[in-house]
């Protein structure tokens, strides 16, 4: 297998459209036409996770986090980006960064930490906007069905558990063929009436490279008539976040001991307890202050993130129960779901786990 082809189905499991702004995903280093011998699946990549991958003949390392996040002037080892790069760079292997792509994906981070709590009735808390599009066309009355076809094989017209969503509209579409061209249809210099179907139908963002090229390969007109708009529906397929429930309300301490236990954490910073019964609960891997709003507002009981400072606690306002995992703790189990959905897609292949333990907060 080649760079290029894991980072295929890389990206089909997380489309990088979906990655926040601020993020630096995809192959940050490597050359794309590289065959890989083996894949090191990491949170983080630093040093001795180079060593790691070096040690199990690994050249290409899919790690969550991106080492490049900002923009390096230079790279002389001076600190430990750089000097991580360098070793990667002097024993050819690629590095692929996933971070917020999988962070915005239903089946991703936030989902992992649910079935690691074992929450049922999974939602994503924060939705991303403008990931639905639509696509308007005009098409001979008599290919409508065909054109409708591959556009549903190519992914479009999926909303929410439903399939082969369009809408259709019949009409007269009219048109005069000039000296240069080449009409399917029609006769040059000749106005011409054609009974056509008018078709709508949405699709992913992510897919509109691969819906256009449809569209172009499958109508016979030589010019395609059509228009793609962004629409503001919610989709519940991408976004930051989870909100899901226990299935057996719990106490708000046996719920702390459960989190401890089940995430495999020593500590936990909460807000004051508030007597209340624990059912729904609001996921965040990696830094969440940002969604304590969006917590209370979708009526959890409590919200289980990291990286909350201070004066973020008192936004519980004795509304939810905040709780502080710590940032490695939320995501250590990302690298274990990755190897279990990559297992599963790209069965004959070896995708090793990595051993190294890559937290850099140490409790005393």
């Amino acid at each position: 297998m080649l760079v290029k082809d894991l980072i295929s189905h890389l990206e089909e499991i997380a489309p990088l459209t979906y990655a926040e702004d601020f993020d630096n995903v995809g192959l940050l280093i490597g050359d794309k036409n590289t065959i890989i011998t083996n894949v090191l699946v990491t949170l983080d990549t630093l040093e001795t996770v180079i060593d790691e991958a070096i040690a199990n003949n690994c050249n290409f390392i899919l790690s969550f986090h991106p080492i490049i996040f900002k923009g390096l002037k230079s790279i002389t080892g001076k600190n430990y980006v750089e000097r991580t790069v360098l070793k990667a760079i002097k024993n050819n292997i690629a590095i692929y960064a996933i971070h917020t792509a999988l962070d915005n994906d239903k089946h991703g981070v936030n989902a992992m930490i649910c079935n690691q709590l074992n929450l049922i009735n999974q939602q994503i808390l924060i939705p991303q906007k403008q990931t639905i599009k639509k696509l308007t066309t005009y098409v001979p009355k008599s290919e409508a069905d065909t054109l409708r076809t591959a556009l549903f094989k190519a992914g479009a017209g999926q909303i929410g558990n439903y399939t082969n969503c369009s809408f259709n509209t019949e009409g007269i579409g009219t048109y005069n063929p000039k000296h240069n061209a080449n009409p399917t249809i029609g006769t040059i210099e000749e106005n011409h009436s054609e009974p056509e179907t008018q078709i709508s139908i949405t699709f992913a963002k992510h897919l509109e490279s691969k819906i256009l090229k449809t569209l172009f390969d499958v109508h016979s007109y030589e010019e395609v008539a059509y228009e793609i708009t962004t629409i503001e529906n919610t989709n519940q397929n991408i976004g930051m976040g989870m909100i899901a429930e226990l299935e057996i309300p719990q106490s708000e301490t046996d719920f702390l001991n459960y989190l401890k236990e089940k995430m495999n954490v020593s500590h936990i910073r909460h807000s004051q307890l508030l007597n209340k019964s624990i059912k729904k609960i609001a996921v965040l891997g990696g830094s969440g202050s940002f969604a304590i709003h969006a917590a209370k507002a979708a009526g959890a009981d409590v919200f289980v993130t990291s990286d909350l400072k201070y004066h973020d606690f008192y936004q519980a306002e004795d509304r939810i129960l905040l709780t502080d995992i710590g940032h490695y703790e939320s995501e250590q189990f990302t690298k274990n779901g990755l190897v279990a959905i990559l297992n599963k897609k790209i069965p004959n292949f070896a995708f090793i786990l990595s051993n190294t333990n890559t937290n850099p907060v140490k409790y005393f």
